[in-house]
């Protein structure tokens, strides 16, 4: 194949800021991404933003199959060029995935475990990360190149700075970390900021929770953040005090104790607790 960024020239291609488009041309790093989203030969993967389908090419030398999502169709003659002869292994669909509903998702699957790799535009983050996890039909994992920061504040403990509502929601569904960090001057247009891979394998450790209770207590608990846990669950959820430090002490938590100490086995049993008095 060609170079990637004479492809571009050659397609006069604009980079859209609307998009956040930072593609990644270097062939180590994205060999390295695949190795560590850990797919193989058996895997469908759903990738979110082809770009210039280098990924997406990286991604179909290992996978069964990829499904690539694309919303600039200004790519369209540059991933016709990049994924040439991999139409056996690769669907890109020129669509907004956060515009396609759950079962127009599922049909394209089809009746098929899944893993997600994606080198996600910042501003979809988020919600990118959390559609998948909390959807019904959950990947096996989701493997995605973001922004630094934000992938610190994924991957945190309790106690530390960048720990909260994120943090444990992605606690409740499975077990994230960094696989490494990644310099702004890998990407063409050089973003602002430094990266990394966020890799989060999902799991059933908690598939009997009731997640909806205990994410409104932790919306509840990080309310304000130099707010006791106790005058954030009374404000927040309209409980007493008393019915607060009751639910506390009976599971060792000290009453002075803020959101950020506790780790998701702790609000898992904090809502136990509530419920049960």
């Amino acid at each position: 194949m060609s170079d990637i960024k004479q492809i571009l020239s050659d397609h006069n291609f604009r980079f859209n800021k609307q998009f956040g488009q930072n593609f990644i041309t270097d062939t180590n790093l994205l060999q390295a991404m695949v190795k560590d989203s850990g797919i193989t030969q058996e895997d469908t993967v759903v990738e979110i933003g082809a770009g210039a389908g280098t990924l997406t090419r990286e991604i179909a030398k290992v996978a069964k199959r990829a499904l690539a999502f694309e919303i600039d169709r200004n790519l369209v003659p540059i991933l016709g060029q990049t994924l040439q002869g991999l139409d056996d292994k690769v669907e890109v669909v020129f669509k907004d995935i956060q515009k396609i509903d759950d079962k127009t998702l599922d049909d394209m699957l089809g009746n098929t475990d899944y893993k997600v790799v994606a080198n996600l535009p910042y501003y979809i983050t988020t919600p990118i990360i959390m559609r998948f996890l909390e959807r019904e039909k959950k990947p096996k994992s989701v493997t995605v190149m973001i922004q630094k920061e934000v992938g610190k504040r994924l991957t945190s403990s309790a106690d530390c700075g960048d720990y909260g509502v994120i943090t444990l929601s992605i606690a409740l569904e499975g077990k994230a970390r960094i696989m490494r960090e990644v310099p702004r001057c890998m990407f063409t247009p050089q973003p602002n900021v430094d990266s990394c891979i966020v890799r989060i394998d999902l799991d059933d450790e908690h598939k009997d929770v009731d997640k909806k209770s205990v994410k409104k207590i932790i919306r509840a608990a990080f309310a304000m953040r130099r707010k006791t846990l106790v005058n954030n669950l009374t404000s927040g959820l309209g409980l007493s005090r008393e019915t607060v430090e009751t639910a506390l002490a009976d599971l060792g938590i000290d009453v002075r104790a803020r959101g950020e100490t506790l780790n998701i086995e702790q609000f898992i049993a904090l809502n136990e607790s509530l419920r049960g008095i």
